[in-house]
């Protein structure tokens, strides 16, 4: 039986049931599931009602969900089903413009965007067609922003977008800047392009050229520091830029000879080429468990299927999809990435009685994705077998040797809706809070969120008190509370509490198996300092982190997970 919470089902009625024309929802949590699982099911060449029950089971049961356009649009006319897309940004006024075009028609559909605007001349810069001069990226991502604003995923919701400038570029100062300005871009999460020359040059207090990308030529000299420390600055007062590592994302490309990755998905863990398009997955951790003499494990036995079965899921879904421009149909196809990543995380390492902050957690955090990068290239090998190598396999690095359905198969992503809809910790995050408020994911609408798992955990210890029921309502935190054993306070630090080393270490254990990249937020109390930020930006680096994001608490006025008092939830 499809058990859901309160959270789940007002998200699902927002968002995910389908409706009639005049707004009336026609169809159940178990309709929505049945819906999709008939139609990814509906490409399957033999045995098509038996997989057809699987994918089903695995939907119903919590085990897998897809991302939200599938969950959307699978089975409707003309369906959409990818989570997240990249397009070329030329440096031409009519290329500028046909992008923005086809980034409205994606996120009509309920896909998001990556950009990349090192193409663009800088600011000032001669426009000889015109005899004028140009407008520079930072502009155009304004006009970007701007359209973003106005056009809704499918009606339900705004489209997201990532916006990258290389470090080199000469207006990379304004790009820097600009989440913190007076017209503040909005819609767009923006990461500064890096590569290793220009890291080598921070460490080594070396000059930087900034390069005119029209004429090759340097058009201003910094110290590197200098913008380094305007990144780390900028970061620590509004969350943004994050960085994306250029060069280490390249030497993981799996398609070299097809083109270089220039741009990521809106929240960094899909590189993709130009028009490519993703599919992504997630497995739910915190089911994939059993009770063995009066111990809970890992059930690594309903991991394999639910990998085998989320690998198909996802390949499937390029087979059926409706893509919306001849160039992602021809690129995605070509390539066939999908990205099986996980949620639940870190409620698994609770009922598996493992902190989140030990070395026992990041060592099993390895020995997991390494399972599950390995059984999902098994299963895309079968997939290989039973119906082809992607088209560019050749040119790929996987040939001679390997022979693939897809070029890439595991993508750790945020889960921030369908982890909600399973009732578990969002992707690889520790616990944001045991008690919080989620602000602005439905209109203007909060959700309250307690972690059911600490509640369960306090009350068979007898320690749910009113001063620790207070305490956590207020802070979400247990830390403070003399009564309360350390080991339990030791399970359930949530993420302001746990050090950044410890979401970095966990960070670079998932990427170490992730053929994609990996999606994470090293969150940070109010009082840590730029230093710190700077610490952590020079660490993901050495990593070999592909991207990096920070958010230090309380630095947006309109932060989406707010520690409030429940019993005042007007008072966050």
């Amino acid at each position: 039986m499809l058990t859901l919470s309160n959270n789940a089902r007002q998200i699902l009625n927002e968002r995910y049931l389908l409706k009639d024309d005049k707004g009336q929802i026609i169809e159940t949590p178990q309709k929505l599931f049945k819906r999709v699982a008939k139609f990814v099911a509906s490409c399957e060449e033999y045995q098509k009602d038996f997989f057809e029950l699987e994918f089903y089971k695995m939907l119903s049961d919590l085990y897998f969900l897809p991302n939200s356009p599938t969950l959307m649009n699978a089975g409707c006319e003309k369906g959409q089903l990818s989570a997240c897309f990249v397009l070329p940004v030329e440096d031409s006024l009519e290329d500028i413009f046909n992008t923005l075009k086809y980034a409205a028609l994606i996120h009509q559909s309920g896909g998001g965007t990556g950009f990349n605007f090192s193409k663009l001349r800088p600011k000032d810069d001669l426009v000889s067609s015109s005899s004028g001069t140009s407008s520079g990226p930072v502009a155009f991502i304004k006009v970007y922003d701007a359209a973003t604003e106005y056009v809704k995923q499918g009606g339900k919701r705004r489209g997201a977008n990532m916006g990258i400038l290389n470090v080199s570029h000469p207006d990379i100062e304004e790009f820097i800047t600009s989440k913190s300005s007076k017209d503040a871009i909005e819609n767009f999460n923006i990461s500064v392009g890096i590569t290793n020359d220009f890291m080598e040059a921070v460490e080594q207090d070396l000059n930087w050229n900034l390069i005119n990308p029209r004429t090759k030529k340097v058009t201003k000299v910094l110290k590197a520091q200098e913008i380094w420390q305007l990144i780390v600055n900028e970061a620590w007062q509004t969350g943004d830029p994050g960085l994306i590592f250029i060069d280490t994302i390249n030497t993981q490309n799996s398609t070299p000879e097809i083109g270089s990755i220039e741009s990521t998905n809106p929240c960094g863990e899909v590189p993709l080429l130009n028009y490519e398009s993703c599919n992504l997955g997630s497995i739910n951790l915190s089911k994939m468990i059993e009770e063995k003499e009066k111990k809970i494990i890992i059930d690594w036995k309903k991991l394999t299927k639910t990998i085998h079965l989320g690998i198909r899921f996802l390949d499937n879904i390029i087979t059926l999809n409706h893509y919306l421009l001849p160039q992602i149909k021809k690129i995605t196809t070509a390539n066939r990435k999908i990205g099986l990543g996980v949620m639940g995380w870190a409620e698994l390492l609770i009922l598996l009685e493992i902190p989140y902050a030990s070395d026992e957690a990041v060592a099993l955090a390895e020995q997991v994705m390494q399972f599950i990068k390995k059984e999902s290239f098994k299963a895309s090998e079968k997939l290989a077998v039973e119906r082809g190598v992607f088209p560019n396999w050749k040119n790929s690095i996987y040939s001679p040797k390997y022979k693939y359905r897809n070029a890439t198969c595991n993508s750790i992503a945020p889960t921030g809706t369908i982890s909600v809809i399973a009732n578990t910790s969002y992707s690889i995050e520790p616990l944001f809070a045991l008690a919080y408020n989620r602000v602005g994911i439905l209109g203007n609408k909060t959700q309250t969120e307690i972690n059911t798992l600490f509640i369960e955990k306090i009350k068979q210890l007898n320690l749910w008190t009113p001063e620790v029921k207070n305490t956590v309502l207020k802070t979400g935190s247990i830390q403070n509370i003399e009564l309360i054993p350390d080991h339990i306070k030791s399970l359930f630090k949530t993420s302001l509490d746990i050090s950044w080393q410890f979401h970095l270490l966990h960070q670079r254990a998932f990427q170490k198996y992730t053929d994609n990249a990996v999606s994470k937020t090293i969150n940070l109390s109010e009082e840590k300092t730029a230093e710190d930020v700077s610490n952590i930006f020079m660490t993901a680096w050495k990593y070999k982190l592909k991207g990096i994001t920070i958010y230090r608490y309380g630095s947006k006025t309109n932060q989406v997970l707010q520690k409030c008092r429940l019993n005042n939830s007007s008072a966050c």
